[in-house]
């Protein structure tokens, strides 16, 4: 089975320390290890090294194979430029399509946090031996919803139709996106809708009828790519043309329910692509503190302080706040700002100041 780390994203809501010269999933965010090493460690020993491969922006080719010194690096591959997610995603499964196109493989992302995760490996694995068995389907694993998120998106789904080793693989229903309020508590507690976390597993060869289907523009244009003698100046000259088009749009929204399953379990998984909340998924004290680095708290509760400096950083009668030190920028906002990080950032581009983007 293979499996596709995706790293190709910029992540400003976790601006100061994600820039794009080095996004969040290459910094050192939990302790002393990217979310990138960690999404890839925690596939071992289930997902050999040789069987991984990973999709990110060609400015970051390098620091991949740096941080993943085990992966072969003809499985690190940078696009020239950013075109959305469909078209990412398109490019490595018509790669694995011409490779191995009956075997399973799985999509996840570099920028989450998994607690439980030998949970996690059995669940691809289960998901692995189902694809095998029947190919013509997509297995979206899902999370077990912690509360009402209006931040994420949800998917619905009905009655188990599978079981595999303990795992429940049920009918899919439908994606939901980020509902308001009052939809968000009736999902969370309907007791068949769960977090969609974008992780799923499938066959190279079913993904890519389904690309030849429903987008057979862009599938043209990938074709072109991977079938030519010169792969890399190939995909410098073609990908840049291709249609900028989400996932979502291109393949999902098309998608016949019943050429999907899914799996709903508490992986303890977690968004951590801003900083309030990487405070949630890591806040384990009763004072609800998360810290990192040289930091000294007094009389401080609900906030996240971290620090990247040789200096202290210290707080007094602090509450519900974010501290951000970095070398060159201090944030200092509540945990209820957070969007307005993204907005600031924004506002960077093309001032004084666009250094710090």
């Amino acid at each position: 089975m293979k499996t596709i780390i995706f790293a190709g994203g910029v992540g400003t809501r976790l601006w100061p320390l994600s820039r794009k010269k080095s996004p969040k999933q290459f910094e050192k965010i939990i302790g002393n290890k990217s979310t990138l090493q960690l999404a890839a460690e925690r596939l071992q020993p289930d997902f050999p090294w040789d069987t991984l491969y990973v999709s990110t922006g060609k400015a970051y080719v390098s620091t991949v194979a740096d941080q993943l010194a085990k992966v072969p690096e003809s499985h690190i591959i940078g696009e020239p430029e950013m075109r959305d997610v469909g078209p990412a995603v398109g490019l490595m499964t018509a790669l694995l399509a011409r490779e191995s196109p009956n075997e399973p493989m799985a999509i996840i992302w570099s920028d989450h946090l998994v607690k439980n995760v030998e949970l996690f490996r059995k669940i691809l694995v289960n998901a692995g031996k189902i694809i095998e068995k029947k190919g013509d389907r997509i297995v979206f694993v899902a999370q077990k919803p912690r509360f009402a998120s209006e931040n994420l998106g949800w998917i619905e789904y009905g009655k188990e139709v599978i079981r595999e080793n303990g795992t429940a693989f049920h009918e899919f229903v439908d994606f939901q996106y980020r509902p308001d309020p009052e939809t968000a508590k009736k999902y969370y507690k309907s007791g068949h809708h769960a977090w969609n976390l974008g992780y799923f597993v499938t066959t190279p060869k079913f993904l890519w009828s389904l690309y030849e289907r429903f987008v057979p523009n862009l599938a043209k244009g990938l074709k072109d790519i991977v079938k030519s003698e010169k792969f890399q100046q190939t995909l410098e000259k073609i990908y840049p043309t291709l249609e900028k088009i989400s996932f979502d749009n291109a393949i999902l929204e098309s998608l016949n329910p019943k050429d999907a399953l899914v799996i709903s379990e508490n992986i303890e998984w977690s968004d951590i692509g801003a900083w309030e909340a990487l405070k949630e998924a890591l806040e384990n004290s009763t004072d609800k503190n998360v810290t990192q680095g040289k930091v000294m708290l007094t009389d401080t509760s609900d906030s996240l302080v971290y620090n990247y400096t040789n200096q202290t950083v210290t707080t007094i009668d602090v509450k519900g706040m974010l501290v951000v030190v970095t070398d060159d920028v201090v944030l200092v906002c509540p945990k209820g700002s957070v969007p307005k990080i993204k907005k600031f950032v924004e506002s960077l581009s093309g001032t004084k100041n666009e250094h710090l983007v």
